[in-house]
């Protein structure tokens, strides 16, 4: 099977500390594939390796068919990535942020006009354009990000913790968008510890101390660990993984 992110053994230390233990997955194209787990799980680790932020201690990956250890400024160029952190410019207004990470894409003017057109129709924020960034209510914030993110039309997205801040509502009007781009193809790896953001994902991950403990749909880890929700089963392999 072709995988659009595919890893054996990654593994990261820190001096003695070892923040990703030996994963190996395999995320296929178009998928929302979650990791979920406590923070200092290794979640954010794992995601720097895979967009080559960060070089792994050992192991092997591939994302979007290139080497994560070689070949890094090339899986940047097709991956959009959203860091926890809100990462745009607050002083610009939302049509300069837009055209600035648009340049950083190197996208032509045609290509950019278009791509912010289609982008601010998709997520609704045309009529931000004027708006200066850091006044934003933070959920239309993180709709810019993911607007900035994915106007060079990458194959895969990154999202760490994307809606750690945001409100109920606006996590689900969000995680619409989400699986509105899967279905158009795009391949989403995201990262989370919000059972209900895990609901949405075709598959987890189920990080335990930089090791994945487990790995299928929440259906099926709520199904194999006898529980009638995604925390409980999610609560029983946690406690399995420290005994």
């Amino acid at each position: 099977m072709n995988y659009s992110i595919e890893t054996s053994d990654l593994t990261k230390t820190f001096g003695s500390y070892t923040a990703v233990d030996h994963i190996t997955v395999g995320v296929r194209k178009g998928e929302i594939f979650g990791f979920l787990g406590a923070n200092g799980a290794g979640k954010t680790t794992a995601i720097r390796m895979l967009c080559g932020l960060l070089s792994p201690t050992s192991g092997s990956g591939h994302v979007a068919g290139f080497d994560i250890m070689k070949q890094t400024a090339k899986i940047r160029s097709r991956i959009g990535y959203m860091s926890q952190k809100f990462s745009l410019y607050p002083d610009l207004t939302v049509i300069n942020n837009l055209k600035l990470f648009g340049q950083l894409y190197g996208l032509s003017k045609k290509d950019l006009h278009g791509r912010i057109d289609e982008m601010s129709e998709f997520l609704g924020i045309k009529d931000l354009f004027a708006r200066v960034t850091g006044a934003l209510p933070w959920g239309w914030q993180q709709r810019l990000s993911l607007a900035c993110a994915n106007l060079h039309s990458p194959e895969i997205l990154f999202l760490d913790e994307p809606t750690g801040s945001v409100d109920p509502l606006s996590r689900r009007n969000f995680w619409d968008l989400i699986q509105n781009l899967s279905a158009l193809g795009t391949t989403i790896f995201v990262t989370t510890h919000h059972m209900d953001e895990a609901e949405y994902c075709h598959r987890i991950s189920i990080m335990i101390a930089g090791k994945i403990a487990a790995i299928d749909s929440p259906q099926q880890l709520k199904r194999q660990n006898n529980c009638n929700t995604l925390l409980d089963a999610f609560l029983k392999i946690v406690e399995g993984g420290q005994s």
